[in-house]
């Protein structure tokens, strides 16, 4: 991380909370040395961390119309969704308050009819009948103490699968401690038909799951990914080129 100014600090009951300016990018802090949200001030639509660039790999086998995401940060997944593609519906699920008001109040949350934030535990939220079924689930559930560990288990997997419709995608993220776990693959297989994954080689394995077979070519692929790319302002076909059948 390079030298920032505190622009905010604040404690709740899961922690210290510190939002960084170092001239370009607001960055939002949980533990010292580390940015669990990066946002550039000037094109706050494009993605700055690697693993959310990675996670944006799922706008290459489905077009989304309706969105959810766990763990809202900075709200940048959100912010990137919003500007790209238009009349999306999205719903963010954040366990603190605080880092709401300060996404919204620091990082421009976007805000209209088709967006909605609740605040709730991932895992409860997921218990829920209420919600409509939706085209992607992205999970990037963290705390204080890193990665909640919660998502390498069976029954969250089996939960992310009710929420998501017969030809959608979860994209979640993990560390790259947890590169094939073996109770987090055997979910995924159990619930998902076609399993991808990749290293970003910056701590985070990315999977990408879908409840139906993909027949897109290699050569189709690329071509929307270089398309994306140009569309997302970063390369997406970096990230395709480590994307593997897991």
């Amino acid at each position: 991380m390079t030298h920032s100014n505190i622009l905010y600090s604040c404690d709740d009951e899961y922690g210290n909370i510190n939002v960084l300016d170092d001239g370009k990018h607001r960055i939002l802090s949980f533990v010292k040395g580390d940015e669990q949200s990066k946002q550039c001030t000037a094109t706050p639509y494009v993605l700055q961390h690697e693993y959310t660039q990675a996670m944006m790999l799922a706008l290459l086998f489905k077009q989304p119309k309706r969105v959810a995401i766990l763990g809202l940060g900075g709200g940048c997944l959100l912010t990137t969704l919003h500007h790209h593609i238009p009349g999306i519906n999205i719903t963010a699920v954040e366990l603190r308050q605080s880092v709401i008001d300060i996404a919204e109040r620091f990082f421009r949350l976007p805000k209209g009819k088709k967006i909605q934030i609740i605040r709730q535990n991932a895992n409860q939220y997921l218990e829920r009948k209420d919600q409509k079924k939706v085209d992607i689930l992205f999970t990037d559930i963290y705390n204080t103490k890193g990665m909640d560990e919660s998502v390498l288990q069976q029954k969250f997997i089996e939960q992310c699968d009710k929420h998501i419709k017969d030809d959608g995608w979860l994209a979640l993220n993990c560390w790259s401690e947890h590169t094939n776990h073996p109770e987090l693959i055997e979910s995924l297989r159990t619930y998902f038909l076609d399993v991808r994954a990749l290293d970003t080689g910056c701590g985070n394995w990315v999977i990408l799951a879908s409840k139906s077979f993909q027949n897109q070519t290699e050569k189709q692929l690329k071509s929307q990914a270089q398309k994306l790319s140009s569309e997302l302002g970063f390369n997406a076909t970096k990230w395709l080129s480590r994307l593997n059948e897991v």
